[in-house]
């Protein structure tokens, strides 16, 4: 809550004799009555009441808020518009002392009797409304604004603003998107959080095709601002808009927009989606060495398997085997062992397939059979055929191997070489 100016003399003046109002005022639904209320005469407080108010006020100005409640709250007036104006300036000071049970208690009560002057009468009833969402009382405070503006007849796109707000805290996500079009609308200098609010309230409702609407419309209004670029390539990546998605990410990416490691990611996702993997595996290894993205295991085997589509197979084994050491993996050392087996780098799989073996890889018989292959290619018959023998224990490999063997036995036979 925002604390209350200090009163100033012509402030106060004000205060005890009324003011004008002045205001553009939209259609309403009782426009005649409204005009009426507007050019009704001005009331004043009564000499008695008026002269406490003013030394409460004095109190107040010297900082003794406590004091100018007490002296406010002694007072009794019988004249209905006094009593409605005494119970304001409680409901303003109790706000200012971050009382808000007090401070809406006095401000209903202000404002139940319809007796203060117009301009008065409506701060009041939006006064009512701000407090009510401030502590949380999301749907008086819905009525609290719709009640300030039949009286008024005001269209205000901040108030709209709440009010969406408030739809969008009691969870009824539908109701948020009119007043935040309405919001929208209605302010002069465009606000973020109006279009955020429908974007929010359309992925509760699973409209995502609507957020990415809302998404389009942000980097229009908004094309300076690098979220709002990043945010939308994400709702691209969501709802499987992969080429549109490639589109902005890049834009993002050349503007040096990316501030989060997930921009990276995204964009990764996006290349390997749009089947240019060596591209995502190029961009993600440059963020990681810049420190954009964390060098994690997740990271680098997303970085490996990046490297893997794009068959560039040599790089997806090295980094493999760098998030396999930073815990042991034995699937990723597997993995990493294959490939070097498929690069024709016998002696480095045989290495590591032998570590995935050692660490108890789930997938034995796939090992035993890639590990059996690289022994056989470096002439090693004997540890080729006792490989291939033990990838005969898995049923997904069996038959495989048991094939294999036969070859193996052939090729060592012929060379003489006794198993």
């Amino acid at each position: 809550m925002k604390s209350l100016p200090k009163f100033t003399a012509l402030a106060l003046l004000i205060a005890l004799t009324g003011g004008t109002y002045s205001g553009s005022v939209s259609a309403a639904p009782n426009y005649e009555e409204i005009e009426k209320r507007k050019a009704a005469k001005t009331k004043i407080m009564g000499e008695r009441v008026g002269k406490k108010v003013a030394q409460a006020f004095d109190l107040y100005n010297e900082e003794k808020v406590d004091e100018a409640i007490a002296m406010l709250r002694e007072l009794d007036p019988s004249d209905e518009f006094d009593k409605a104006t005494v119970n304001r300036y409680l409901g303003q000071l109790y706000a200012q002392k971050e009382n808000y049970a007090e401070a809406i208690k006095y401000t209903r009560q202000a404002i139940a009797p319809d007796a203060l002057n117009f301009k008065d009468q409506a701060d009041i009833m939006k006064l009512l409304g701000d407090l009510l969402l401030g502590t949380e009382k999301y749907a008086e405070g819905i009525k609290a604004y719709e009640a300030w503006m039949d009286f008024t007849g005001e269209t205000d796109g901040k108030v709209y603003g709440r009010i969406a707000q408030a739809y969008y805290e009691l969870k009824q996500f539908k109701n948020v998107i009119a007043p935040a079009d309405k919001a929208i609308a209605g302010v002069e200098e465009p606000n973020k959080q109006y279009y955020l609010m429908k974007v929010a309230a359309y992925f509760e409702l699973k409209q995502f095709k609507n957020a990415v609407k809302v998404g389009e419309e942000l980097v229009r209004v908004f094309p300076e601002d690098p979220k709002v670029w990043t945010q939308l390539g994400g709702f691209y990546l969501q709802t499987e808009d992969y080429s549109k998605g490639m589109t902005v990410m890049k834009v993002a990416y050349d503007k040096g927009y990316f501030a989060k490691e997930n921009d990276y990611k995204i964009l990764g996702s996006l290349y390997s989606l749009t089947d240019d993997p060596w591209r995502a595996a190029q961009t993600f290894e440059k963020a990681i060495k810049d420190g954009k993205i964390e060098r994690t295991k997740q990271n680098l085997t997303a970085l490996a398997s990046y490297y893997h589509q794009a068959k560039e197979i040599t790089d997806a084994a090295k980094f493999y085997e760098e998030a396999a050491k930073m815990d042991d993996d034995a699937d990723l050392y597997r993995r990493a062992g294959s490939l070097l087996h498929q690069a024709q780098k016998y002696s480095a799989a045989v290495v590591r397939l032998n570590k995935a073996l050692e660490l108890g890889t789930d997938k034995k018989g796939s090992a035993y059979a890639d590990l059996a292959e690289a022994y056989f290619y470096q002439g090693k018959f004997k540890q080729a055929h006792a490989a291939i023998v033990k990838a005969q224990d898995d049923p997904s490999t069996r038959k495989f191997a048991k094939s294999w063997e036969t070859y193996i036995k052939d090729k060592a036979q012929r060379k003489g070489i006794s198993l």
